[in-house]
């Protein structure tokens, strides 16, 4: 009986190594499943890309720059808010007010006193936002802007929203486009949203620019709240803060600030009108002219 016993007991000896190794098995690839799910759980979730907003290019806006040397070219790595500075009036065409920031950036040193004199051969900002909403493309983002404050220009990709926000509100199609217009920037260029500011912010006591009544949604963060929803894709509830107590209260698409056209100058007796009058020279053909008029803005 010994041999048939000692066989025996061999076979189950058998059986349960070989049992123990499927268990080893087993055990091992559960433990993988479980930490490789587990891992899944730490792995970022990548948001869908956001779209860009319309822009309007500057074939379409008819831009005519000048070339920009080399040594202006950066990487950019902030976001500088401005307003144009300028009274807006309701009925202005924005495109007419781009063309004529370029022609006037060209002609500086014939038009302006130093040390505002310098050439700037294309707009100062990468971006430039209309009452109406329409943001309209500047210079290229792989250059620098220009500005008549001293501050470090490079690695700034300067956007623009025109009127003066001192005395005219933002409109809420300005509010908004500049929010999706920063949002998409930050994503293209990997920029983190603290590093979104204004000219103020950047130049202290040189300006306030972008005027009070944009920089409040600045100075209390909720620009950068709508801005991180926007890069999110989430739905946006940009609300227009009540008038500030010091503040404008028209909006800058009030259709009160309109231009008034002058009166026409009064007729000497016996005289008769003079219509065969020159037409005006459209803006694109006074680049080369003395008589551009500047705008008021500080870039």
């Amino acid at each position: 009986m010994l041999p048939f016993a000692v066989t025996e007991l061999g076979l189950l000896e058998g059986y349960q190594s070989q049992s123990k190794r499927v268990m080893s098995s087993i055990y091992r690839t559960l433990l993988t499943l479980l930490i490789a799910a587990g891992a899944c759980s730490y792995l970022p979730v990548y948001a869908k890309k956001i779209s860009p907003p319309p822009i309007v290019t500057p074939a379409e806006w008819g831009s005519n720059p000048h070339p920009i040397p080399d040594d202006k070219k950066q990487i950019p790595q902030w976001i500088t808010i401005h307003h144009a500075g300028e009274l807006w009036h309701y009925g202005e065409d924005p495109a007419e007010f781009v063309r004529r920031m370029q022609i006037w950036g060209q002609n500086r040193p014939k038009l302006e006193k130093p040390p505002r004199d310098t050439y700037w051969p294309d707009l100062p900002y990468h971006f430039l936002i209309a009452p109406d909403g329409r943001i309209f493309q500047g210079r290229p983002v792989t250059y620098e802007p220009e500005s008549n404050t001293k501050y470090p220009l490079n690695g700034n990709i300067g956007v623009e929203m025109m009127g003066d926000f001192n005395v005219q509100r933002p409109s809420m199609e300005q509010l908004s486009a500049c929010v999706a217009l920063t949002a998409w920037l930050l994503q293209e260029h990997k920029i983190a949203v603290d590093k979104v500011r204004t000219h103020q912010d950047v130049a202290p006591g040189q300006t306030d620019c972008p005027g009070k009544d944009f920089y409040r949604y600045i100075k209390d963060g909720q620009f950068k709240l709508w801005v991180l929803r926007a890069k999110k894709g989430q739905k946006l509830n940009i609300v227009e803060g009540d008038a500030l107590p010091d503040g404008p209260t028209k909006s800058i698409n009030d259709p009160s600030t309109a231009k008034v056209p002058a009166p026409p100058a009064p007729l000497m007796p016996n005289s008769t009108p003079n219509l065969d009058l020159p037409k005006a020279t459209p803006p694109t053909a006074l680049q080369d002219s003395n008589s551009v008029t500047s705008p008021t803005s500080k870039p």
